[in-house]
């Protein structure tokens, strides 16, 4: 699977709902005929008539109901060729409720996606998506010049009528100049299938694939400035949609709002997801090196330095560590080396911290360099963060200092039994069970009778020796060398395990550098600076030396050390994420405002053509995204956030370079066409079959002007810029002949699809060399 086979999109015209929302009225009558003929005129059995009512949205939303809208709340940036749309997680809801006594087709939504510009709206003047709370009986009769809905009354009570619901208010010209005429409404909604990729997102989601209803606006953005989309309700309009329908003393028009977002239309705006994304990939498409986390050395050095010392030092940054201040035990200060988890290049091997024995300090993990009289305090810092990070969690300290007691204990008994020269074969974790056994053999009673009736002995006499088994006395070696015995081995282990039961999910989420400070991940700003993406493996010594720390916790006797090896397997055999992949996990930081402006995106590893499989995807600060994945991938494909479909409008290129040759672009070309209007839609293939959706290679208009052609009349400067749907501007039948002469009209998915602009993407194309990554 490539990077571009993750999504699925179908698209729907609508959906039917079973019934609508409204009063219904039940009534049963009682017939009994023969041949035909009733029988039970006179008198005739009554009719029984029952009423109910199917309750949906209607004049308050939930904001959990809005899955996406586009453009983002608060973004800044080029939307002038964009519909505004809106994504519904309940696929159903546009259809739930019929326009009242509407003369319409049955698909027609009772919701639509009105766009107002700063300034055109009374209640709110400055566009900052302000509406007036006011009572439903306030939008239904709202006074004298307000047309509000008509409702005539049905499924509202007096309870709902003192409800309370988001509303504004429309002024007429403006209205009529916006709203979709009746015959327009169906276009402008549709059901959109999706089947995506699973990609694992922050604390492990895994979205699922569904069916989203989505609602798009007729208004461009073309003029710069502030706008706010309204999700409004047009149910009880019907007849006062259409041009000159309104009557002459109707100064506004009081609408139901649902949703609202703002966003800004701007050229020069820095919060465009697609500008956000070139600007973050453009440093890697010059420099391979751009993509690595490492530090950049100046081109001048310090004049003292030696050609030897600037080698060494240039070295050292190329493999990813930084130079940070360090205190020796002497007291002088000096600097050290540090390197984090996420490494530009394969870490080199180094000790095996996973089978230590227990350390109670970080300097088994310091390594020293004679030749310049520095440390490298890596693994040093990691283990003394893993055992920081361990005592700083009370339930995890706790339950491996109870496991090390008790492991103690275990060990303790078990050695002193292996001087009993009785004992000493028994079955560690059967004591219990023969002490049973052998007060219950036949010859105990008498043998404990006979004890009890001897003459106690003399203070100053010895003892005798004990009649059943014999003690020697063991050397601590031999002791300890006891232990390692197969039974005895297998009894520490349960014992372990009995007394680990949180400990192998916490070193779990510790390996996926859970709980761990970002400046352990990045010492220096300068490895990530501002609207950077970042390519990284991982460090598995780091990781190792870090949990090594987390378990060395308690560790205080040798007796603790010997035992030592039955906790950590019993702890290991248990974790699910273990280190079976040497130098194989890999990852990408980034940090940009597109992350802080739409936290959720897709970002799509594959190598060798499949996809790479996600350990985490966290936010580490609002604009820094950290993922971690099973392996070095070798594409990966950022896209633009989203549903991953928004609609609009493309610019001709007379060079035939539309920048979709695989329908994914966002048709942002270059303008050759002689006209000022260089706007055009790139036709895809709407006929069912494999090729359903592809580009085929020509341009409505050819050449040109589809905003000339298809707008509605505007009276000025600044009139809104509305599509016409139909009528003698209509763009859908014009749309529809271009596709195929026979045709005369469009179902709203292949509306959909042929205003779709893909989202826009980013592809980084990794080098196989180990260790060099770049872009392309």
């Amino acid at each position: 699977m490539s990077g571009t086979d993750d999504l699925r999109v179908a698209f729907h015209d609508y959906r039917r709902p079973k019934a609508t929302a409204g009063v219904y009225t039940v009534t049963a009558e009682h017939r009994l005929t023969k041949d035909g003929d009733r029988v039970d005129v006179n008198p005739a059995i009554p009719a029984d008539t029952q009423q109910f009512e199917i309750r949906a949205v209607r004049f308050v939303l939930d904001p959990s109901s809005v899955h996406a809208h586009y453009p983002a709340e608060g973004a800044s940036g080029d939307f002038s060729r964009t519909l505004p749309h809106l994504t519904l997680n309940r696929s159903i809801l546009p259809w739930e409720r019929p326009l009242k006594a509407r003369a319409v087709p049955e698909q027609e939504p009772w919701l639509a996606l009105m766009v107002f510009r700063a300034g055109e709206l009374p209640d709110d003047p400055e566009g900052l998506g302000q509406t007036t709370t006011r009572t439903v009986a306030e939008l239904l009769r709202p006074g004298d010049g307000i047309l509000g809905p008509d409702l005539s009354g049905t499924g509202i009570t007096p309870g709902i009528e003192a409800g309370r619901c988001q509303s504004i208010d429309v002024p007429a010209g403006l209205f009529t100049a916006l709203v979709p005429r009746e015959e327009e409404l169906h276009y402008l909604a549709h059901v959109r299938d999706v089947t995506p990729r699973p990609q694992q997102r922050d604390d492990g989601e895994i979205p699922a694939e569904g069916q989203y209803a989505v609602l798009a606006s007729n208004r461009f953005p073309r003029q710069v400035g502030t706008y706010t989309a309204h999700l409004v309700s047009l149910e009880g309009f019907h007849g006062k949609l259409d041009p000159g329908q309104l009557d002459e003393e109707v100064e506004c028009v009081r609408l139901c709002v649902l949703h609202s977002w703002t966003f800004t239309s701007d050229p020069a705006g820095t919060r465009d997801a697609a500008a956000l994304l070139g600007k973050l990939v453009a440093p890697a498409r010059t420099d391979r090196e751009n993509l690595a986390l490492r530090l950049r050395p100046p081109g001048r050095v310090a004049a003292g330095s030696t050609p030897d010392a600037e080698q060494y030092a240039r070295r050292r940054l190329h493999l990813g560590y930084s130079p940070l201040p360090y205190r020796l035990l002497s007291g002088e200060t000096t600097y050290g080396w540090y390197r984090g988890p996420l490494v530009p290049v394969i870490a080199a091997a180094t000790r095996d911290f996973a089978r230590d024995t227990p350390q109670t300090t970080a300097d088994h993990a310091l390594i020293y360099e004679p030749e310049h009289g520095l440390f490298d305090v890596s693994y040093a810092a990691a283990w003394t963060l893993g055992r920081t990070l361990a005592l700083s969690d009370p339930g995890y300290s706790e339950e491996m200092t109870r496991a090390r007691r008790e492991l103690a204990n275990t060990a303790a008994t078990m050695m002193a039994l292996a001087a009993d020269t009785r004992l000493a074969a028994a079955d560690p974790g059967d004591l219990h069970g023969r002490t049973l056994r052998e007060l219950a053999t036949p010859g105990f009673a008498t043998e404990l009778i006979e004890a009890l009736s001897r003459p106690l002995t003399a203070a100053d006499q010895a003892p005798a020796p004990a009649r059943r088994g014999r003690r020697t006395r063991l050397t601590r070696a031999a002791a300890r060398a006891a232990l390692t015995a197969e039974p005895q081995m297998a009894a520490l282990q349960a014992t372990a395990e009995r007394h680990t039961r949180t400990m192998p999910a916490w070193l779990d989420e510790l390996a996926l550098l859970h709980r761990v400070p970002f400046t352990y991940l990045v010492p220096n700003p300068a490895l990530l600076p501002p609207e950077s993406i970042r390519l990284f493996r991982i460090d598995e010594n780091w990781i190792e030396a870090l949990l090594a720390g987390a378990r060395d916790v308690g560790a205080h006797t040798s007796l603790d050390a010997l035992a030592d090896t039955a906790l950590t397997a019993a702890t290991e055999r248990r974790r699910t994420r273990t280190r079976t992949a040497e130098s194989s996990r890999a990852g990408l930081l980034i940090r940009s405002e597109l992350v802080d402006a739409w936290p959720v995106f897709d970002i799509l590893a594959t190598a060798g053509g499949r996809p790479v499989g996600e350990l985490r995807r966290d936010h580490l600060a609002p604009d820094t995204l950290l993922l971690l994945l099973g392996t070095l991938p070798d594409e990966v494909v950022i896209r633009e956030p989203g549903q991953g479909i928004h609609f609009g409008i493309d610019s001709y290129d007379a060079d035939g370079d539309d920048g979709d040759d695989d329908g994914r672009g966002s048709g942002n070309g270059t303008s050759n066409s002689n006209s000022d209007d260089d706007s055009v839609i790139h036709l895809r293939d709407h006929r069912p079959g494999d090729d359903l959706g592809y580009p085929l290679y020509r341009d409505y208009p050819a050449g040109g002007g589809l905003l000339t052609r298809h707008l509605r009349p505007r009276t000025g400067n600044d009139a809104p810029y509305v599509l016409a749907l139909r009528g003698d501007r209509g763009l859908v039948p014009a749309l529809a002949a271009a596709l195929d002469p026979a045709l005369s009209d469009l179902a709203p998915g292949e509306f959909a699809l042929q205003l779709v602009n893909a989202p826009v993407e980013q592809r980084l194309t990794l080098d196989p060399t180990s260790g060099q990554e770049s872009a392309r």
